[in-house]
């Protein structure tokens, strides 16, 4: 039985021009109503989370920032936030290659490293508050989520290489889109942040389904019973076992299985 729903959402729920298809909010508040949780699992922080699925904003749960901001019932149920010294190591290192633009956010504000020009607005990566800084902020700024603008495209996996390879023992780092790299903490993953949801609610992995598309996806889909990945994913993505294979995001491929469910229960 499906107990949980969780879905990412660009490339995934949301549509071919990012906004949430209408249907979606009939369709959380009916699995909410016949005890289905639904999770929002997302690189977007929790409070564009909230403010994309406004109508139903207090019926569901929330697995934002790739698993560094997990709220239930409207609590916080986690919150990771990268070390000082960690966030200067990943400066540091990204410093001396001209092609990487470094992106820091809060929960309100983006730092960016780098002029705005040199960075693309592209899915989630919408920069909101942006502030030019020349060093990263203070210690006493609780960063939640940080992500790599790569101004080269086709070289975004080497890049992804070298950084994984120079800072794998902090970091993981997961190509997102054309040209965005996502980093998290070594150990912070949305597979994680889910735990936290399945363990206040009590629901094992087993009985989760997960929609996904992208690497960020990767360990979130391999973590539940019922992975299911888009038609429009990335190859490895697509790859992942015992996942089944639907449809795209224009074709509003998820609202179809959340309705599968939702007719299963009746």
């Amino acid at each position: 039985m499906i107990r949980l729903i969780a879905s990412d959402m660009d490339g995934t729920l949301l549509d071919e021009n990012g906004k949430v298809p209408e249907e979606t909010f009939d369709l959380i508040h009916q699995l909410h109503e016949k005890g289905v949780t639904f999770v929002a699992s997302s690189g977007r922080r929790y409070n564009t989370l909230r403010w994309f699925f406004e109508p139903v904003a207090d019926e569901m749960d929330y697995v934002a920032s790739l698993g560094t901001e997990v709220y239930a019932d409207g609590k916080l149920l986690d919150r990771e936030v990268f070390s000082y010294g960690s966030i200067l190591r990943l400066f540091e290192t990204c410093a001396p290659f001209d092609c990487l633009h470094l992106a820091l956010h809060d929960e309100q504000r983006t730092f960016l490293l780098d002029d705005l020009s040199e960075y693309v607005r592209e899915n989630d990566k919408d920069l909101p508050n942006a502030e030019r800084v020349d060093d990263p902020p203070s210690a006493d700024t609780c960063i939640i989520k940080a992500s790599i603008c790569c101004e080269r495209p086709k070289d975004i996996m080497d890049m992804a290489y070298v950084l994984e390879r120079e800072l794998g023992d902090l970091f993981t780092f997961m190509p997102s889109g054309e040209k965005w790299i996502d980093v998290t903490p070594s150990y912070v993953n949305k597979a994680t942040g889910l735990d936290q949801v399945l363990r206040y609610r009590g629901i094992d992995a087993a009985d989760v389904m997960c929609f996904g598309d992208s690497m960020n996806d990767y360990q979130i889909l391999r973590h539940v019973g019922h992975p299911v990945v888009m038609a429009n994913a990335r190859y490895a993505v697509r790859q992942t076992a015992g996942a089944r294979i639907a449809g795209t995001n224009a074709e509003h491929a998820v609202q179809a299985i959340m309705r599968e469910v939702l007719e299963g229960l009746e």
